[in-house]
């Protein structure tokens, strides 16, 4: 599905240089229905080195053709790209969405306000990865190329295509601070959103990590990660070569045994989608497991860098005291302070989460409504939302009784 006349509006209504150099080929855009028809090595040729691995073509491609991100589930890929001959210079991940789920950019309020508009807000345009709450670049531009002009040939290409199919609005998701403020010239505004991250400011032992904390704190910290031993449990984390089928298998099943016991609406991933995720990009997954002798009890799905441990899926087959906090939280800190990790980013949600350490991060999305009176109410909420996420930013550390580092000599 070719749309070349995008490239050709943005250029000639605002004076874009389509073809500044006559000795190259001239742009031209694409919108591709599946991320399979561009070449994998050109995609992930213009990701930067330590990017989340949920920008990479093998995690979008395991979405769309293990049937998760599809139009029967309320995905239905857009991707935005533009060639230069047949080269390709620059992308931009996007589905048409049908409902909100999945996003981690909570809208279904915005949703049931549109009807007071009468707008029909779905489909929208989304700008991202389906299910990767994780902040990531969204636009990707070959070196060389003008990142600036490419931008604004790109939105309004993604503008012109969310009119003609119907789309109420375009969100960008999980962008960069410097990403987000830039599109603001061209009339999205933004949101920002709480994370809660940890972050490594040198520790060199899990008992440097525990010395942030006050007694008490610390003291709970300790009963909670050694609970699992009093339950018979042990965890281990299996990467890279060791991972094979049946891990990709049990990843499934921790994914649908949490999915399914909570109202977040039904199960989005396939077990297919495990399954190519593992087998095309084991350098980049990582499975903790808690066993009892040789049964598998619990565990967790994440994704890695060099830098960064990104949590993805959690699930238990038994219930025990402090088993998530362990199996999510304790050892992959722990993990990480032994790889020498900056940053270990555990997903969406969770204000447990302080108390563990986890400091409030904002994250950022930004949208462009077309409705002139729906859209300005909408960002008039967002401006009253962003006070509020500042006085919690703010107090989370006392609330943690966290302590400044002070390294040891």
């Amino acid at each position: 599905m070719t749309h070349e006349r995008f490239y050709r509006i943005a250029g000639q209504r605002r004076g874009l240089p389509v073809n500044s150099d006559p000795t190259m080929p001239p742009l031209k855009l694409k919108v591709l229905e599946a991320v399979s028809e561009a070449p994998k090595h050109a995609w992930n040729a213009l990701l930067s080195p330590g990017e989340p691995p949920v920008t990479r073509w093998e995690w979008l491609d395991a979405m769309e053709q293990s049937g998760s991100a599809v139009r029967e589930r309320g995905w239905q890929a857009r991707h935005l790209t533009m060639w230069r001959g047949d080269a390709l210079v620059a992308t931009l991940p996007a589905y048409l969405k049908f409902h909100s789920m999945g996003e981690y950019v909570y809208d279904f309020g915005w949703a049931n306000a549109a009807q007071q508009f009468g707008v029909d807000y779905y489909p929208k345009l989304l700008i991202g990865m389906p299910l990767s709450p994780v902040t990531a670049p969204k636009l990707h531009v070959a070196p060389g190329e003008d990142v600036a002009a490419l931008r604004e040939a790109m939105l309004a290409a993604a503008v012109q295509l969310a009119e003609d199919e119907g789309a109420s609005s375009v969100h960008v998701l999980f962008p960069p601070e410097d990403e987000a403020r830039a599109l603001e010239p061209f009339g999205f505004f933004r949101r920002g959103t709480l994370q809660y991250h940890w972050r490594n400011p040198g520790y060199r032992t899990y008992d440097d990590y525990l010395s942030r904390f006050d007694s008490g704190r610390r003291n709970q910290l300790k009963r909670e990660r050694g609970a699992a031993s009093k339950q018979g449990l042990s965890l281990r984390t299996i990467r890279s070569a060791e991972l094979t089928a049946d891990h990709a298998k049990l990843a499934a099943r921790f994914y649908e045994a949490t999915a399914s016991r909570y109202s977040w609406g039904p199960v989005q991933l396939t077990g297919d989608f495990f399954l190519r995720a593992f087998a095309a990009m084991p350098d980049a997954i990582e499975l903790v497991v808690a066993e009892r002798g040789r049964d598998v009890i619990a565990g967790a799905f994440n994704l890695h860098t060099p830098t960064h441990l990104y949590g993805r899926y959690w699930g238990c087959f038994e219930e025990h005291p402090f088993l998530h906090f362990h199996v999510c939280l304790y050892h992959s800190i722990d993990d990480c302070i032994r790889a020498g990790r900056t940053t270990f980013e555990p997903g969406a949600g969770g204000e447990h989460k302080i108390s563990r350490g986890f400091e409030p991060t904002r994250v950022h999305s930004a949208h462009r409504l077309f409705h002139p009176r729906f859209g300005a109410a909408v960002r008039r909420a967002c401006e009253r939302e962003a006070a509020e996420i500042d006085r919690v930013a703010a107090s989370a550390l006392t609330l943690a009784g966290m302590k400044p580092w002070l390294p040891r000599p």
